[in-house]
């Protein structure tokens, strides 16, 4: 259900995505929604010989745990812009937690834009992404 803010101002919080912590059917799914099926992710012998101690997240689920924050808050349709650093690794059983808040308010191209900070975070305080996103609030 979208929780459309009317009234978007800096210092807005965008309301908080809680997700369950990451199993390995996560991934297969994702692997399978995204087509991005590289073996570190889901092939623990694979990720063994590359050092890991077990398969790990695709950076992009993060990501996509981000937009789906943000389209929960706003219409897709008002995204302008999403952006995002890798900060650290989401390993099984990592519980992500992705928030953001308006930072500024700025004219472009004739629309109202909110210039949002976002990140994910596991529950253990570790940021595993950090980002920005350009949401228009008059559209």
């Amino acid at each position: 259900m979208s929780e459309i803010n009317t009234e978007v101002k800096v210092g807005t919080e965008i309301p908080a995505l809680e997700l369950p912590p990451i199993t390995r059917t996560t991934l297969a799914l994702f692997a399978g929604a995204s087509g991005d099926h590289n073996p570190i992710h889901i092939d623990i012998d694979f990720a063994k010989q590359a050092g890991m101690d077990d398969v790990f997240a695709h950076g992009m689920l993060s990501m996509a745990y981000l937009g789906r924050m943000l389209t929960r808050w706003q219409p897709q349709s008002k995204l302008r812009k999403f952006s995002n650093r890798f900060a650290a690794i989401t390993n099984l059983q990592d519980a992500i937690t992705c928030s953001g808040k308006v930072v500024e308010l700025l004219e472009q191209e004739g629309e109202t834009l909110a210039r949002c900070e976002i990140q994910a975070v596991k529950a253990t305080g570790e940021i595993t992404l950090v980002g920005e996103a350009l949401v228009a609030v008059n559209a």
